[in-house]
């Protein structure tokens, strides 16, 4: 027998918050919006340019010492943090003034301070990113979340009608906008892993809001006469077990990478966590209200009869409010 987390017939009447919901997600997208305007993102290396170096030591290694030696060098800005294994750290360097040469002449200027002061230190990896690569960077980012948004509201306008893509449109800029605020306000690294996480909050974000709005599809046809704001009520509450169980799965497997996945892949952790939780929170009361505000045609999804229609379920037993 399997767990329920959720009762299998709910009753839940979350349109009934649209309004407080609605007011909630416009406040928080101007805050996040604000945040990031007024104390930016903390760009990595792959979007502001600068060095990179991946040291090793026989045993774990002294971060203390190694910030001590390189603060001493006048860098600039300089970050040591560990990078996987105790016996690994990863050193992060604003980009110096002076052209590649300067770059060359920093790396090697590291490489000697801290081969004198650490012993049995391996240099594993050294990058230097120039500052026209990491403005291009910011734009390919940029221009990946934006393709991938308008690919949404094409498939959804597409495999539903205007208002429903519209409605997941809405929900994924409301998805992202709160996931760059979370950067934002907390200051974790922003780089190229946490794009690859906003477009897989994208992709998670879309699937919860597919599945609402398949159910939405069917309960049009077969409940012809509900009312519209307890049609999508019913629809909501016939796909929370689905939602909150993959929900949960997913955070529990995000939260051990989290706590055990090491620096490298923390941020990326991060950046999914809170995706998952907004995703969610979007697909209940963002994605399915919008359809409130905009008059959905009941007719274009009378077109197809049920029997030709793959998405409803024909093996349910029949409704006694399917006449209604």
């Amino acid at each position: 027998m399997l767990l329920r987390l959720v009762p299998e017939n709910t009753h839940v009447k979350f349109l009934s918050a649209r309004y407080v919901a609605a007011v909630v997600s416009a406040l928080l997208m101007v805050a996040s919006l604000g945040l990031f305007f007024s104390l930016d993102l903390n760009y990595g290396i792959d979007f502001k340019g600068g060095i990179s170096i991946e040291i090793g030591t026989e045993g774990p290694v002294p971060i203390g010492e190694v910030r001590s030696t390189l603060s001493g060098l006048n860098l600039g800005d300089v970050s040591v943090q560990e990078f996987g294994a105790p016996t690994e750290a990863l050193i992060s360097i604003e980009r110096q003034s002076g052209g590649e040469e300067a770059q060359a002449a920093a790396m090697a200027a590291v490489r000697e301070a801290l081969s004198t002061s650490i012993e049995g230190i391996s240099f594993r990896q050294e990058n230097s990113v120039g500052p026209q690569i990491s403005a291009e960077l910011k734009q390919t980012g940029a221009l990946a979340v934006t393709i991938a948004v308008l690919a949404v509201l094409i498939y959804i306008w597409l495999r539903f009608e205007w208002q429903f893509g519209l409605g997941a449109v809405i929900a994924l800029v409301h998805d992202v906008v709160l996931t760059v605020g979370f950067f934002a306000i907390t200051q974790l690294e922003f780089n190229l892993s946490i794009i690859a996480a906003i477009l897989t909050i994208v992709g998670y974000s879309l699937n919860d809001t597919v599945v609402v709005y398949d159910r939405v599809r069917e309960n049009i046809r077969r409940f012809r006469k509900m009312d519209f704001t307890e049609l999508l009520d019913t629809s909501l509450n016939q796909t929370l077990s689905r939602t909150v169980m993959t929900s949960i799965t997913t955070l529990i497997a995000l939260v051990a990478l989290y706590v055990f996945g090491g620096e490298v892949i923390r941020g990326f952790t991060a950046a999914m966590i809170w995706g998952v939780l907004v995703g969610t929170y979007s697909s209940i009361f963002v994605a399915a209200p919008v359809l409130t505000f905009f008059p959905v045609k009941r007719e274009a999804f009378y077109a197809v009869e049920e029997k030709d229609d793959p998405t409803v379920d024909k093996s349910r037993p029949g409704n006694p409010f399917e006449s209604m």
